[in-house]
C-alpha cells in the first residue's frame, strides 16, 4: 500500500537580515497554528548578526551591547533555546515552521531529528558528524556519543548549532550549519555558552568551496525524507508576503 506524504512548502530566501525574518517566522507560526498554511521551510543566509538565546547571559558576549562595530554585526536577543551564536554569510540557516503536535513529536525528539539530518548531509561531503550527550548540535572529530564531564568541553569541533521554540504545537527557529562561514566572527562571543569551543565549517574541513543554496537543498531533501514530507519548492515571493517583508541583498 502506498502511503501519501504530507506536503511541506520550501523556499530559498537568499541573504536576508535577521529582524524581518524573525517577524516572518512569527507570522507563519500564527498561520500554521490555525491551519491557514501547510508546514513551511525557510532556507537562507543571514547578514552578520549575533543572537542571544534564552539561556544566554552577559558573559557570553565579549564586547559591548548593540552593534559590534569592527564586524558590522548586530546583537539581538531572541526567544529560541540555547545561548549565544553567530549567523552570517556562508552559513546555512534553516527555519522549519512545522506542526510538531501533528507529528506527535516532543521538543527533544525534534532536536534529535534536526541533528540527524545534519549528520546525514555531512556524509555527502565526506565529513563524519556526531552528537555529544547532553549538548545540542553536531560535532566532528571527537568521539560519537561522547559525554564530557561537567564543566569540560566536548572533544572535537562544532559544525552546526540548533535552537528552537515551540508555540501552540508549532516549531520555529531551527538550525545553522557552517558551510563557508568566516569563523573569526565567533571570537566575539562564547559560542553555545562553552568557553574555548572550537568551531568549524564544511569548507574548513574539506578545503573545498560549496554553494550554500546547494547545501540547503541537499539538507531540505534529507529533512523532508526523514519526516516523510514531499517538498513543494516555492519562490520567496510566494511565502507569506516575503517580498514585502524583506529584500534579499546581493552577495
Amino acid at each position: 500500500m502506498v502511503v501519501e506524504r504530507s506536503v511541506m512548502r520550501a523556499s530559498w530566501l537568499g541573504r536576508v537580515p535577521y529582524h524581518p525574518t524573525y517577524e516572518l517566522q512569527q507570522l507563519l507560526v500564527q498561520k500554521r497554528q490555525v491551519d491557514e498554511i501547510p508546514d513551511t521551510l525557510l532556507l537562507l543566509e543571514h547578514d552578520h548578526v549575533y543572537t542571544l538565546g534564552r539561556r544566554a547571559d552577559e558573559t557570553h558576549l565579549r564586547t559591548s551591547d548593540g552593534i559590534i562595530e569592527d564586524d558590522c554585526a548586530e546583537v539581538v536577543e531572541t526567544d529560541r533555546g540555547g545561548e549565544a551564536t553567530y549567523h552570517g554569510p556562508g552559513q546555512l540557516v534553516a527555519y522549519p515552521i512545522i506542526s510538531v503536535r501533528e507529528l506527535k513529536m516532543g521538543p527533544v525528539a525534534y532536536v534529535r531529528i534536526l541533528e540527524e539530518t545534519i549528520i546525514q548531509v555531512l556524509r555527502d561531503y565526506g565529513i563524519r558528524g556526531h552528537r555529544v550527550v547532553g549538548k545540542t548540535g553536531v560535532w566532528i572529530e571527537g568521539e560519537p556519543g561522547d559525554k564530557p564531564p561537567k564543566g569540560e568541553l566536548p572533544m572535537g569541533r562544532k559544525i552546526a548549532a540548533i535552537g528552537v521554540r515551540l508555540s501552540g504545537g508549532v516549531a520555529m527557529h531551527g538550525m545553522a550549519l557552517n558551510v563557508s562561514t568566516d569563523l573569526s566572527y565567533y571570537s566575539n562571543i562564547v559560542p553555545c555558552g562553552m568557553p574555548g569551543l572550537d568551531m568549524t565549517s564544511i569548507e574548513q574541513e574539506t578545503g573545498d568551496e560549496f554553494d550554500v543554496e546547494y547545501v540547503a537543498r541537499d539538507w531540505a531533501a534529507a529533512f523532508a525524507d526523514i519526516l516523510f514530507f514531499e517538498l513543494d519548492w516555492q519562490p520567496a515571493s510566494k511565502v507569506a508576503d516575503i517580498q514585502s517583508a524583506m529584500v534579499p541583498v546581493s552577495v
